[in-house]
């Protein structure tokens, strides 16, 4: 794979590009916001990792301009030192595909990075897909084998956000501080909306694909995922 890290800090930078080049991927370097998107738009990667904390254009804005101003669908690993809800969740609001926090193994940033590389890049960049299943963020209809899903709103943006993490999970808060920011409900809706999400996505298929990860949130895997666990 082509792989572009935009990344500050030179040591971070250095071992991770050693580490990925050993493996024989093809990295390029960007030390701040302003290059880095320079490269993107420019050059063809396979996957960008970028950093949050950089000078003259921070993560979160060198991934919304790639996004919403390029079209960019390239997938993107937030690598950061930030571990807060809020973060994560604007990270993946903004088009985030999967999300590291320092310090991380680079073994573990090497299987990321792999698993977002086998991730199909769609047509268009405003249509996500996981298999039979897709996701078109311009028209927010959702479908699965071709079949389209009654959803509402909200239960779109939990089906975007697992999407975006897919095969990793996303816990129960922060999917709350999707829907309700730092002011969740006293009630349980988030139940309701996965049921209601359980019940277009799975029920009328032959295998589910929404799993419940007790004690850490819910995930969309694959049937051969499911073997695995």
């Amino acid at each position: 794979m082509r792989i572009l890290i935009i990344e500050d800090n030179p040591d971070i930078a250095g071992n991770v590009g050693d580490y990925l080049e050993l493996l024989g991927h093809v990295v390029d370097y960007a030390s701040d916001g302003v290059m880095g998107l320079g490269l993107a738009v420019e050059h063809t990667f396979d996957v960008i990792i970028l950093d949050i904390n950089l000078p003259r254009l921070d993560g979160f804005e060198v991934c919304r301009q790639l996004r919403e101003e390029h079209q960019l669908d390239v997938p993107i690993l937030m690598l950061t030192a930030r571990d807060s809800l809020a973060d994560k969740v604007t990270g993946f609001q903004l088009g985030a595909w999967d999300y590291l926090v320092k310090p991380f193994e680079l073994k573990e940033l090497a299987v990321r990075l792999e698993a977002l590389g086998l991730r199909k890049a769609p047509e268009r960049a405003r249509v996500l897909q996981i298999g039979d299943l897709r996701l078109n963020l311009d028209s927010w209809q959702a479908q699965r084998e071709g079949k389209p899903l009654d959803l509402h709103r909200a239960s779109l943006r939990i089906l975007e956000m697992l999407m975006r993490a897919s095969p990793n999970a996303v816990s129960r808060q922060e999917l709350e501080f999707l829907l309700w920011g730092d002011e969740p409900p006293e009630s349980d809706p988030l139940r309701s909306h996965m049921y209601e999400l359980r019940r277009e996505l799975d029920k009328p298929f032959a295998y589910p694909i929404l799993k419940t990860m007790r004690g850490i949130g819910f995930a969309l895997r694959l049937e051969d995922d499911e073997h695995g666990d």
